[in-house]
């Protein structure tokens, strides 16, 4: 199953503040985690740290966390729209140098036009992006399957 995938962090190539992963599937429930910032950037201060909404938890319960999320899926595929998001959470499912999830696929995908900071409903909070991200492939990919179909019609 695909996981739309969004991280925050401090700065670009900062540390990691939070993680959020949203199933393709509705029902499947979301993973969201929180990890202590210290010192914050001054813009990540004012405009991440007020949203993230979950107290920060430790790096080897975070990887537990998401290592216990993705076990249950033989072949589980990480979406993100920026490579940031992927190289912390493959980061993430490292733990004591040992891989926590045996299998995992990345996949790093261009939107044109998409952006969090207009189409979330809480810009810079991993798991609301996360969401964005999932709404807006999926209403890409239905509307292509759409329009494919309608090119099928004879007249």
């Amino acid at each position: 199953m695909r996981y739309f995938l969004d991280c925050e962090f401090n700065g670009f190539d900062g540390p990691l503040i939070s993680i959020a992963l949203v199933p393709e599937v509705e029902g499947h429930g979301d993973f969201y985690a929180v990890l202590p910032c210290h010192r914050p950037q001054r813009w990540v201060e004012a405009n991440v740290m007020p949203k993230l909404g979950a107290a920060a938890q430790s790096r080897a319960d975070v990887v537990a966390g998401l290592s216990a999320y993705l076990a249950a899926d033989p072949n589980p595929v990480l979406v993100a729209d920026w490579p940031e998001d992927i190289a912390h959470a493959a980061a993430m499912l490292v733990h004591k140098g040992r891989r926590m999830v045996p299998h995992v696929r990345f996949d790093l995908i261009n939107l044109p036009g998409f952006d969090t900071a207009t189409m979330s409903t809480l810009p810079h909070n991993a798991l609301a992006d996360a969401r964005a991200l999932r709404r807006e492939v999926l209403t890409r990919e239905a509307l292509a399957q759409t329009t494919q179909g309608s090119g099928n019609v004879a007249a």
